[in-house]
């Protein structure tokens, strides 16, 4: 069972969970248009963030924010793990803006530009995976600059060796649904175009493109371009990272990566990891049953959450949104990239969890569980229990796993 600490931390939560819950209730999306806030928001005042820090002092991860889309609150985060393989490097160049230079051993980083020679192998093995991830909140809370998301990713980012980008989705009631999954889609369209810009010239010092091709990348504006991921990122290893409700959309986004196959290159989703993931369906499981008033995120709060995230109209818990198993979602499981799936023992929504990495292995896809004894929803990522073995254990896990997938050396890290 959960220790005494948990449980109380659960029954606090709870009651805060609850009262943000009836706040929401009163808002709708015309509402939020009329307080001048139409495109909706990333994240909830009351929440606490940590600020970026473009360093790699401390636990030599720097971050970075930018807003992609000028028409929404889209932001992201960029963890930059200072990895030995950027160190492997013959030349290198500046930003050219003072709070993006980055300082290491009292010196400036700059930033490190991969060998102009030794074929397409040897440049890419000088660059990062790059894994996109979405948090948690129930598509209501949450944020992708929170203290323990910030946390988090830095974990993340070290122990597998890629740069993370955490996405600052659109949160419901102000913007429901499909908002918080097409923001997710609009990544990944966002990192193949990075890829595409870098691919046309190299990163000069402030973000200027030269090449063969310059003109037309010039076209779309310097700005356009990321340095950090022109530099350091692989996108044809690119890996999904979803929690809880991060996980319907880093599954969503899956599906649709694997139906624009060729028209997505050189962006190549090669695995996805969905921590227990936050599906849900009419028909209820066992677990839901059993552990409908589980900790922290019991079943009746989860549900007021759907009905937040979802219109009226198309409200469901058969909703394609909320059920991975329902017929006619999209392309066939088969076509699915490996998925690692966590799950907790004392989460009310594991047994929908399990059904659906079982029914990947039976097509083929390499689908494996990671269930833990004695932990609770979000045991991995939530504040207050990241910092505890378990949750480090877990991310150690998901290294080992993913590694096998993003490593240029192929299942050697295959345990």
């Amino acid at each position: 069972m959960p220790s005494v600490g948990v449980k109380l931390y659960s029954v606090i939560f709870k009651l805060l969970l609850k009262h943000r819950l009836q706040s929401l209730l009163q808002i709708s999306p015309e509402g939020a248009a009329a307080c001048g806030d139409p495109f909706g928001v990333t994240s909830r005042p009351e929440e606490s963030t940590a600020p970026a820090n473009p360093s790699f002092s401390g636990d030599g991860v720097a971050t970075k924010d930018i807003h992609i889309d000028p028409l929404t609150s889209l932001s992201l985060r960029i963890f930059l793990p200072d990895s030995p393989v950027l160190h492997q490097t013959q030349r290198r160049y500046s930003y050219n803006s003072s709070p993006a230079d980055l300082t290491t051993n009292g010196a400036s980083y700059g930033g490190y530009l991969p060998s102009a020679g030794g074929g397409d192998d040897r440049r890419r093995s000088r660059r990062l995976p790059v894994m996109i991830q979405f948090h948690g909140g129930g598509f209501i809370s949450g944020s992708n600059t929170s203290t323990a998301n910030d946390l988090f990713c830095r974990r993340i980012a070290k122990l597998c060796d890629v740069i993370v980008i955490a996405v600052g989705y659109r949160l419901a009631p102000e913007s429901r649904y499909p908002a918080a999954f097409e923001d997710g889609l609009k990544v990944l369209n966002w990192l193949g175009k990075q890829a595409n810009l870098a691919a046309m010239g190299t990163v000069r010092g402030g973000g200027v493109i030269e090449g063969r091709r310059s003109k037309i990348v010039d076209m779309f504006g310097a700005a356009s371009v990321e340095p950090w991921l022109a530099a350091h990122g692989d996108s044809s290893r690119c890996v999904l990272l979803g929690v809880s409700c991060g996980a319907n959309i880093a599954e969503f986004v899956a599906r649709k990566a694997v139906e624009a196959g060729r028209l997505l290159e050189p962006v190549n989703v090669v695995a996805q990891i969905l921590m227990y993931p936050f599906f849900i369906g009419s028909v209820p499981t066992r677990s839901e049953i059993k552990l409908a008033n589980s900790y922290f995120y019991d079943k009746s709060m989860c549900i007021l959450a759907w009905r937040l995230f979802l219109s009226d109209e198309e409200f469901s818990l058969d909703h394609p949104a909320a059920n991975p198993l329902i017929p006619g979602r999209g392309p066939p499981l088969k076509c699915m990239p490996p998925t690692l799936t966590v799950v907790a023992e004392h989460d009310w929504m594991r047994d929908r969890a399990i059904a659906y990495s079982e029914e990947l292995r039976k097509v083929n896809v390499d689908a494996p569980v990671l269930e833990y004894k004695d932990a609770v929803h979000e045991f991995a990522t939530l504040d207050g229990l990241l910092k505890t073995p378990q949750a480090q254990a877990c991310a150690e896990e998901i290294a080992i796993w993913v590694k096998k997938y993003i490593s240029l050396r192929g299942h050697e890290f295959s345990y």
